[in-house]
């Protein structure tokens, strides 16, 4: 399966798409960035060259993914939500040797409109509100929303609110995977294994 890229895309010579990666209309791909298999990437969207971007990653019209961004698989980013690379920006001092990097571990969700400053780590299966603004690192499986974002309750990772307390235990109520919650640590302790198989064909 090779790549479907629009007429009105640019894909800078040296950038790596892997098989079956889609680039819409007006995207811009620069040389450096490396793109894994069965992507999508919406219009309008921006890829820096220091970027690494996993499998299956959804990134809907009008992201820009700059430069010390890596992506794991599986992860959605909302439309119009937004990276940086510069914590303290000014248009007159050149601050290209500060960047932070940002890590977006797999299977989390980016809601739309919500911002993401730079040096920090996104866990596995977070869900980023629309509209938060996220300041820290967030843990795996955590629902985050405001501004700035606040851990709200935790999420499965299909998607479904799980009601756990400290010590306690829950199922996702659309896959029944069991999750615990020990230190304020969540687990998938039981995964399903139909739920495993669809995660892997998305």
């Amino acid at each position: 399966m090779t790549q479907a890229i629009h007429p009105s895309a640019i894909v800078d010579a040296g950038a790596v798409l892997g098989s079956g990666t889609r680039v819409w209309h007006f995207a811009h791909v620069c040389a450096g960035a490396r793109i894994g298999a069965r992507c999508s990437l919406g219009q309008n969207v921006f890829v820096g060259n220091d970027v690494r971007i996993g499998d299956n990653v959804k990134i809907q019209n009008n992201v820009s993914v700059y430069d010390a961004v890596t992506i794991e698989d599986d992860v959605f980013c909302g439309p119009s939500m937004v990276f940086t690379n510069v914590y303290n920006p000014r248009a007159t001092v050149a601050r290209k040797d500060e960047y932070r990097p940002t890590l977006v571990r797999r299977g989390a969700t980016l809601g739309a409109n919500c911002t993401i400053v730079c040096g920090v780590t996104i866990g596995s299966h977070a869900f980023i509100g629309a509209g938060a603004v996220v300041n820290r690192d967030v843990p795996d499986f955590a629902l985050m929303a405001g501004v700035p974002a606040r851990r709200v309750g935790w999420i499965s990772r299909f998607g479904e609110r799980l009601a756990l307390r400290e010590g306690g235990h829950a199922r996702c109520p659309h896959t029944g995977e069991l999750y615990t919650l020990e230190g304020g640590v969540c687990r998938l302790e039981q995964a399903s294994a139909p739920a495993t198989r669809a995660l892997a064909a998305s």
